[in-house]
């Protein structure tokens, strides 16, 4: 349709493989612009990012959800590529399989932020697979306990 306009907000998640903690201060600006210029090509936008040593939260804009898994797949790909390549101790970096994405109405979209922007306070209290448990509850996912966590 020619007067077609679409906009999308995702609040993505994914850990590192089996939750090491490979994601220090000092890796996370470098990683976290690399991942913000894969998303650009892809004509979308990084409106934060944050995580803590084991995992990534990810607040973007897409306007074409049409390539949608690949769009996750080359961030995660391209990430963990540059990661081996620039940090040579950490050959045996993975995310883990899967992760999460959660649709965002753009009236909460500053609540999101700032809870991404909080990271640290929020996981002095919880974990990593409780937070990823809340989330697929809170938005009503079926999943299997025992594979959840991949």
């Amino acid at each position: 349709m020619a007067h077609s306009y679409r906009i999308h907000f995702f609040h993505l998640i994914w850990s590192t493989k089996n939750r090491r903690r490979w994601l220090t201060a000092t890796i996370q600006p470098r990683l976290y612009g690399y991942m913000n210029g894969i998303i650009a090509n892809y004509d979308s936008q990084l409106l934060e990012i944050g995580g803590m040593s084991d995992h990534v939260h990810l607040l973007v804009r897409i306007s074409s959800i049409d390539k949608f898994s690949s769009f996750i797949r080359d961030i995660k790909a391209g990430s963990s590529l540059w990661i081996h390549k620039n940090y040579p101790d950490l050959k045996d970096f993975e995310w883990q399989e899967g992760y999460g994405s959660f649709t965002v109405s753009y009236s909460i979209l500053e609540n999101v932020r700032e809870y991404i922007r909080n990271q640290e306070q929020h996981h002095a209290v919880t974990s990593f697979d409780e937070e990823f448990k809340k989330f697929l509850n809170l938005h009503q996912v079926k999943f299997d306990q025992r594979f959840v966590l991949g």
